[in-house]
């Protein structure tokens, strides 16, 4: 039998966190070996809860979940509760029966499953802001270049952003965070931009219906989305779902999907200013400094929702 790949996943856990997380648990070329939570769409005690919700509905293997970083580096925290409900999974009542969270914290734990493995045999997969990742790069830099390749949801890709109009919400929650792991070195940084998930690769009503319909593990996924469905009626005109991270998790685990991935030189706009949180991506090379990471804007959208319909066990 071929070995699975090892994987972290580092969450603020709201909805389509929830979504992300289901499939990797349902990709059996994949272990996820722990999961550590994260302030960001919620508070992280709330994280926490939604990351043992989805892993007891996914009803397959149950990793170790430790709670992270409550605040972020300098920012306070603005969370995303009108696009996914007050406690992040569209208030419809999910709470975890049995599951709770380990000891210990999550970064640290998240270093000491690096500093015991080979290099490369682990990768690390962010859906949420970057705080738990800049820590464990200041903490302990040698563990974190054992990691293999860090797949981030982050960013605005090569387009407009999603909170303010050059910013995504996972790099704009915790800008700081985002300066120190775009800036650290590593050779394996993939930020899946915001712009991946969109235009074609978006769940259309008729494909929600069929993911909600196909299967117990579809509903929970689409349910706790609706939050963001209702947003986007006004948005996109109607209850289409823009996937963040399920994109990105879709982008690490299958990479077959990737449409468009590039390395560029990128810096993280940290200024008290309205480009706040952007990330600047020199795509034609003005600056003739060397690509420090890479960044993902484009899936191939019947790839992408073949991997969602078989991940959720939709039939």
């Amino acid at each position: 039998m071929e070995q699975k790949k090892k994987i972290i996943i580092d969450t603020d856990c709201g909805s389509d966190d929830a979504m992300a997380i289901a499939m990797a648990l349902n990709d059996p070329a994949y272990e996820i070996v722990m999961i550590s939570t994260v302030s960001g769409n919620v508070h992280v005690d709330q994280a926490t809860i939604n990351t043992l919700t989805t892993i007891e509905y996914a009803d397959t293997y149950e990793p170790p979940v430790y709670k992270g970083s409550d605040k972020m580096l300098l920012k306070e925290l603005i969370y995303a509760h009108e696009t996914h409900g007050n406690d992040g999974m569209g208030d419809i009542g999910l709470v975890p029966k049995r599951l709770k969270a380990q000891e210990g914290h999550g970064v640290l734990k998240m270093l000491e499953h690096l500093r015991n493995s080979e290099k490369g045999e682990i990768d690390i997969v962010a859906l949420g802001p970057l705080t738990n990742i800049a820590l464990a790069l200041r903490l302990d830099y040698e563990a974190m270049q054992k990691a293999g390749r860090i797949i981030i949801m982050g960013t605005a890709g090569l387009g407009a952003g999603n909170v303010t109009p050059v910013a995504e919400f996972n790099i704009w929650q915790d800008a700081e965070a985002a300066k120190i792991v775009t800036e650290s070195g590593l050779d394996q940084i993939i930020y899946v931009g915001w712009d991946a998930c969109l235009g074609d690769s978006m769940l259309n009503p008729q494909e929600i219906d069929k993911i909600r319909n196909g299967s117990t593990l579809g509903k929970f996924a689409i349910d706790c989305n609706k939050d963001l469905m209702e947003m986007n009626k006004e948005r996109f005109g109607d209850a289409y779902l823009d996937m963040a991270d399920p994109s990105a998790m879709a982008a690490a685990l299958y990479p077959e999907c990737i449409d468009k991935c590039d390395k560029y030189y990128c810096e993280v706009d940290v200024t008290n200013g309205p480009s706040y949180g952007s990330m600047l991506v020199d795509v034609n090379y003005f600056s003739g400094k060397e690509p420090n990471v890479y960044i993902c804007s484009k899936l191939h959208p019947d790839k992408y929702k073949e991997y969602i319909y078989r991940t959720l066990r939709v039939e």
